[in-house]
């Protein structure tokens, strides 16, 4: 381990808060861009059947190394890993930006997970590092103003660069905001690093981690296609589970040590963030879908959908502090999950003349509770376990995010192109159901009457499987033995 001392004058402080804030902006910038141009990547790359690959890619590689680097940096430091991150994450976008194919997208996406990996985990890690406890809240609320901010822009302007442009420029925008990254955390982020011992790293739990989430994912992309492959995958994941949770359990420096679960409370907090991410990528990739694909909204206000969960998110974290300290947590979970379950109950009998404003109103319900369960995660999960493990929890709550999105993002993929698959008949094609997911392509195809309904009985199928989460995570927060406020 590492003995490491930061220096925290004010003005080195807020420099490297700056820089954390604009690093995760541009981790969330890029959801909401590459959810408001898919229709069109999706589209023009005639990539329907890997659609979802191209967010996949970017979870699998950003759960798989989000350990890892949780690890190095408690070990190395936290300023190199941050920009090694940084700089992966940077080249991931400029190389997407540039793709010609769907492969090669989906390529440069999982180069843009490599870099997340490290970035996304550390700048929660460096923001507990360097303030208290009680500051804490407040100022994890200040930072998620960066996801208010891209929620706001990141939409703005990917739609004004798919309508007016093409997709590729959606990538480019992080580009930039990298190198600004780099340079603040060069010139404010400063760290005396002493090694006391040789770096020991987990190799066997890296190598079942890997395997197990590889695994998976393949085996969820299958289900539609290859279902008896998929089964055998899915029985390899169990067993690297398995070997993971043994190597961990015996390894003197695990990637995620055991002695963190021990409180039922803390396990329970990562569960909750792992099935609510999976909630939150669904609406964030088939919300803009539904209104492009039904509506004919443009790629701009389709994207806005997302914009107004976000900045709900933004606005009820700042209630988090105050929340924990008069409520017990698992009150306040329950209730909004409750909430969020009767929204998505009344999504699933949605025709064609449901309400477009109902869908930003499901999306601001779903960025209100998330924004204080998910954030009151992130809080009780560092205040949960000793000192020295704060780093280490705050990775494995990140991986449980990255996780929940990374297998939902392929479990909703591979039951939307089943549900379409299985309606195919009468000379309908898939092609031609891939040509309507676009708003911009539409308006041009002459059977709409038979496609659409084709593409809201696929949608429905995906929000059936949120509604199953939410009743998942709402008995396990029911389970949850802590019937205390936590001080």
């Amino acid at each position: 381990m590492a003995s490491q001392e930061l220096h925290k004058s004010r003005n080195n402080r807020w420099i490297i808060m700056t820089a954390v804030f604009i690093a995760t902006f541009m981790t969330s910038v890029e959801v909401t861009i590459v959810t408001t141009a898919l229709p069109s990547i999706i589209s023009e790359l005639h990539g329907l059947a890997f659609q979802s690959w191209i967010m996949s890619a970017y979870l699998l590689t950003t759960a798989i190394t989000t350990p890892i680097y949780g690890k190095l940096a408690d070990t190395m430091g936290r300023r190199v890993i941050f920009q090694w991150g940084v700089i992966i994450f940077t080249l991931g976008s400029f190389v997407s930006g540039l793709s010609p194919s769907i492969l090669i997208l989906i390529l440069a996406r999982a180069l843009q997970g490599i870099g997340a990996g490290a970035v996304m985990p550390l700048t929660f890690t460096i923001i507990a590092d360097i303030f208290s406890f009680k500051e804490r809240a407040n100022v994890l609320a200040l930072n998620n103003t960066a996801w208010g901010l891209s929620a706001l822009v990141g939409p703005l302007i990917g739609g004004f660069l798919v309508d007016q442009l093409s997709w590729h420029w959606v990538f480019f925008v992080n580009v930039p905001l990298g190198l600004i990254v780099m340079v603040l955390i060069q010139l404010g982020y400063h760290e005396k690093i002493q090694l006391k011992k040789k770096l020991v790293i987990d190799r066997l739990g890296i190598t079942w981690l890997a395997v197990c989430l590889v695994s998976l994912l393949i085996a969820i992309q299958m289900l539609d296609t290859q279902p008896w492959l998929a089964l055998g995958l899915v029985i390899i994941a169990a067993i690297s589970l398995i070997l993971l949770i043994r190597q961990e359990d015996r390894f003197e420096n695990p990637l995620m040590s055991p002695k963190m679960f021990r409180s039922p409370t803390f396990s329970i907090q990562i569960l909750t963030a792992t099935i609510l991410s999976g909630v939150l990528i669904g609406y964030q990739v088939y919300f803009p879908i539904w209104l492009q694909s039904l509506y004919r909204v443009s790629a701009t206000k389709a994207g806005l959908v997302v914009t107004s969960s976000s900045v709900m998110w933004l606005i009820a974290s700042f209630f988090v502090g105050t929340l924990i300290a008069k409520f017990v947590p698992k009150r306040i979970s329950i209730s909004l999950i409750v909430v969020l379950l009767l929204g998505y109950l009344g999504l699933l009998f949605a025709g064609k003349t449901f309400p477009v404003w109902a869908f930003y109103v499901i999306a601001m319900v779903n960025g209100t509770g998330m924004g204080i369960v998910i954030s009151m995660n992130i809080i009780l999960s560092q205040h949960l376990v000793p000192a020295a493990m704060v780093g280490s929890a705050t990775s494995v709550l990140t991986l449980g995010r990255s996780l929940g999105q990374t297998v939902m993002a392929g479990v909703y993929g591979a039951i939307l192109n089943l549900v379409i698959r299985l309606q195919l008949h009468g000379g309908m094609t898939f092609a031609k159901v891939n040509s309507v997911i676009s708003s911009k392509q539409a308006t041009v195809v002459a059977n709409r009457a038979a496609i659409d309904p084709i593409i809201l009985s696929a949608l429905h199928a995906v929000f059936l499987s949120v509604v199953v989460m939410l009743v998942i995570v709402l008995v396990i927060n029911w389970l949850d033995p802590n019937k205390r406020v936590i001080q």
